[in-house]
């Protein structure tokens, strides 16, 4: 199976964020920690609702590490914002066996780093 994750944060790298939406089940659910708030759903329409909420900034999801056992795929890494780091993101997914999220969690920090960021 190919990474999912990957592709994932791609599309919501991209112009067009909303085409993540395809990789996802009609029944995702997601939890994304951000500092100080938390974005949940239960549902491809609350993801979609979650995405047009978001602000268009010049992001860039850079992997650092990833990993893949059975159904759940976890990836590390920065972010970038316009060409700047801005923090770091360890996301674990519930992959179906057709290859799209069941489920998502990320947790992003502005203050911490697991991993040494690149130079």
């Amino acid at each position: 199976m190919a990474p999912v994750l990957r592709a994932y944060l791609a599309r919501m790298d991209s112009e067009h964020p909303e085409q993540a939406l395809d990789l996802l089940v009609p029944d995702f659910q997601f939890l994304i920690a951000l500092p100080g708030r938390e974005a949940r759903g239960t549902s491809r329409d609350d993801f979609a609702a979650y995405i047009a909420g978001r602000a268009a900034v010049d992001r860039v999801h850079e992997v650092l590490r990833a990993t893949a056992d059975g159904d759940v795929e976890t990836v590390y890494g920065v972010v970038t914002e316009s060409g700047r780091t801005v923090g770091s993101f360890l996301s674990a997914a519930a992959v179906t066996p057709d290859g799209r999220l069941a489920r998502y969690q990320s947790f992003f920090t502005t203050t911490f780093d697991l991993v040494d960021r690149p130079a």
